[in-house]
């Protein structure tokens, strides 16, 4: 009988609301939890039943929306209350109007903030529409934890003013005139813009920043949107959080009327102390969506520019990869299996069906320089901080975007085929390289990357027998535009096959050595007589064996008769050149003549150029050639004594 006795008893249950609708059973699991021992806590059972029975239940009435509402209410803290066909949902600093239609429908939602009027607010109203009760949960939260820091409804007005008026200071900034650096508007914004892409708060909507998004997630959308890039770009909401010291936060305007630049081209701004101002155990947040992995570097410089301390409560420090692998779309178990002391190895596959594998070796990437950490808010407390900050996270992004680019939930490949494979190893916060081997130089090439900022990318390659300068900048665009370790290492790998097959360059003209026999012959003979219309050339006798040659375009040769006159001057054509050459005057008179000296003001002439030029030579008789020579005279110049 005792345990028939509990069967029984449920079974008239049964009996007794067979027939009843689902509303009378939660307004008496209500009128239950209501008659609870401890009033400040309800039952917890009771509270899980009846939670498990709105979600069970279908919102297909006023009354069943109402009970959902409650519910939602209660949960957040909120208070609640109803008239025929509107819901309030109140809290300190704002309240919610709900307008209700028969059948349950929704007609309205309106959101009043603290002393403004209630506007219509579209999300809330589609997620009420649709249904969606655990987005339009978590909604509530954010609002109450938003504006509800405080229990004294004093600081909580002080804080809701001081945030209004950063929103509306970051607003000036964004407008302030600035370069345009892309042929984009919306992406010249984002990547470029002192504040980025703001979008003012309204509601239950803080103000939001978009301040990066990759230049590969740039080609890959169709359509430069601020949706498309809000869902792959990094954006960081505008809020006020709880601090454990005290800070002043404005209560005016740091900017001036109008916004002034100064000399550099920087905002002008008061400091808060300089303006009203209230001292608040609270600062500014930036909130990061998502997360972003920072190294220790850049978590120091973010704290040098705000004077405000990161808590440490939530760094957890660990190996960049495995920071990396943990945030991204690396699944946990592969993040967790990767300690500091183990290589990181992954595969990439590629346009073409070809495939790399890269080596993040975990010794180098290891040390305690080399730490990093998940940072999910920074803290702040003047306007003038914002533009510094997302400086410096766009400087990380821009790191983050490479690193990951070879990264792959592929993971661990140490037995995949690959075609290439590289390694990739730090060299500072700010620099890495990637080793590969070129089978064609039987040698290592290094890609050696310098990312000073978010705008500048440099990059360096150091290979055997490498000559070509533009190798460096072709790189340098490449990884720029597509900011992609494994389609830059492909681009590398093709233009070092170029220039490998290359064909090599023709060798530099040489003159042909000097042949010993000619030169005895020309010592031997006597020398040959030139005479060039624009002056007298001579050559010095210790030059003549080289062939060195002067332009002699037209020779006018004189024969003297005994008289000392001239009988015949001819035009004589231009002879075949490479043999030592002498330029004089030719006479037939017995007695030595002395040429007067002739100063040669054209500029000097390098005795060991080879130069191919026609000349005229004619050979003095025999009788005459041995008497005379000619004679090196360096204080007039080339000129000839006759003896």
């Amino acid at each position: 009988m005792d345990f028939q006795k509990p069967v029984k008893i449920i079974s008239d249950l049964h009996v007794k609301y067979a027939e009843k609708p689902w509303i009378e059973t939660v307004r008496l699991v209500r009128r239950c939890m209501e008659r609870s021992r401890d009033q400040s806590k309800p039952c917890e059972p009771l509270s899980r039943c009846l939670e498990r029975l709105h979600e069970t239940l279908t919102v297909n009435s006023v009354n069943t929306m109402m009970s959902r509402l409650e519910l939602i209410a209660k949960q957040t803290g909120m208070g609640f209350h109803f008239t025929e066909a509107t819901c309030y949902l109140t809290a300190d600093m704002f309240y919610m109007e709900v307008l209700l239609l028969p059948a349950g429908r929704v007609q309205d939602v309106k959101l009043a903030l603290c002393g403004e009027a209630p506007e219509s607010n579209e999300s809330l109203l589609q997620l009420l529409r649709t249904k969606d009760f655990v987005e339009f949960s978590l909604k509530l939260a954010d609002l109450s934890n938003l504006y509800g820091l405080f229990r004294d409804n004093e600081r909580k007005m002080k804080l809701f003013a001081s945030l209004q008026l950063l929103g509306k200071d970051l607003q000036k900034i964004s407008h302030l005139p600035r370069a345009i650096k892309e042929s984009d508007p919306l992406v010249d914004t984002v990547l470029n813009g002192r504040i980025g892409y703001l979008k003012a708060g309204k509601g239950d909507v803080p103000v939001t920043i978009l301040f990066y998004i990759s230049p590969s997630d740039i080609l890959k959308s169709p359509k430069s949107t601020v949706a498309a890039m809000r869902a792959v770009g990094r954006t960081a909401q505008v809020l006020v959080g709880p601090s454990d010291a005290s800070h002043n936060l404005q209560m005016a305007s740091v900017m001036p009327q109008p916004p002034e630049l100064d000399p550099q081209g920087l905002p002008v701004m008061y400091p808060v102390s300089e303006i009203p101002h209230e001292t608040l155990p609270a600062c500014f947040l930036l909130k990061l969506q998502p997360p972003l992995p920072l190294f220790l570097s850049f978590v120091n410089n973010l704290r040098q520019i705000t004077e405000v301390d990161i808590p440490e409560v939530q760094l957890q420090w660990a190996p960049f990869p495995k920071i990396l692998t943990r945030d991204s779309f690396c699944t946990k178990t592969c993040a967790e299996t990767l300690d500091s002391s183990q290589d990181a190895v992954f595969k990439v596959h590629l346009p073409g069906e070809s495939a790399h594998s890269y080596v993040l070796p975990g010794g180098a990437w290891g040390s305690v320089d080399l730490r990093g950490t998940v940072v999910d808010t920074v803290p702040f407390t003047h306007p003038g901080h914002v533009p510094a900050l997302l400086e410096v996270l766009r400087h990380q992004c821009a790191i983050n975007t490479l690193l990951t680019s070879c990264m792959t939930s592929t993971w661990p490949c140490s037995d995949a085929v690959c075609d290439l494979h590289f390694e990739v190893l730090p060299e500072s916060h700010k620099s890495f390289s990637v080793t590969f081997y070129q089978p064609d130089f039987d040698s290592l090439v290094v890609l050696l990357v310098n990312i000073d900022d978010s705008h500048h990318l440099t990059c360096s390659v150091f290979a055997a027998g490498l000559q070509d300068p533009s190798v460096n900048d072709y790189i340098s665009r490449v990884m720029s535009r597509c900011m992609s370790i494994p389609l830059t290492m492909k681009a590398l790998w093709g233009k070092l096959q170029e220039i490998a097959t290359r064909p090599p360059p023709p060798p530099p003209p040489v003159c042909p050595p000097a042949d010993p026999e000619v030169e005895d012959e020309h010592r031997a003979a006597p020398s040959p007589v030139y005479h060039n219309v624009s002056g007298f050339v001579a050559e010095h006798p210790a030059t003549s064996s080289s062939p060195v040659c002067h332009n002699i375009s037209t020779s006018v040769v004189a024969e003297l008769d005994n008289d000392g006159e001239t009988q015949r001057a001819t035009d004589s054509p231009a002879a075949p050149s490479g043999s030592p050459c002498y330029v004089m005057s030719v006479t037939t008179t017995s007695q030595p003549v002395v040429v007067p000296p002739i100063i040669n003001t054209s500029p000097p002439v390098n005795p060991y150029t080879c130069v191919q030029l026609p000349l005229v030579v004619y050979s003095l008789p025999q009788e005459r050639g041995p008497q005379w020579g000619p004679q090196w005279v360096p204080q007039w110049g080339p000129q000839l004594l006759w003896r």
